[in-house]
């Protein structure tokens, strides 16, 4: 059973920052995109972020709301995905999850295509 693991989440009041982490199995961690998902109640399930970890291509979703906040990043040595986001905001508020796609790409337009999941880590943001 491959399973990754997020944590960093928390509640912060509007305009804080919070990192998330995300660990992964090695083989899934070298070979495949790790992407970053999030989903408030009531919501479908976006994608905000995503990374190859083995060549280092980085993905974002065109998203205005969420351009220039969020930064997705790697610890090689650590096998995490890191999801920095700034400035937070109270429609940011949801639980993120990670996940893995097993080939080419990194589809964040459809979580469907990705495979193995983290258990989520909830973010609140207050006003």
């Amino acid at each position: 059973q491959v399973q990754l693991v997020e944590s960093g989440g928390g509640s912060v009041q509007a305009g804080g920052s919070l990192r998330l982490a995300c660990v992964a199995p090695r083989s899934i961690f070298n070979n495949n995109c790790i992407g970053w998902f999030r989903q408030a109640p009531g919501k479908e399930r976006e994608g905000v972020a995503g990374i190859r970890p083995g060549v280092g291509s980085i993905y974002y979703v065109n998203v205005n709301s969420m351009k220039g906040r969020f930064t997705v990043s790697q610890d090689n040595a650590k096998n995490t995905v890191y999801l920095q986001i700034n400035n937070l905001k109270p429609e940011d508020t949801a639980m993120y999850y990670c996940a893995a796609f097993l080939t080419f790409g990194c589809p964040l337009d459809n979580s469907t295509n990705f495979r193995f999941w983290g258990q989520g880590t909830q973010v609140t943001v207050s006003s």
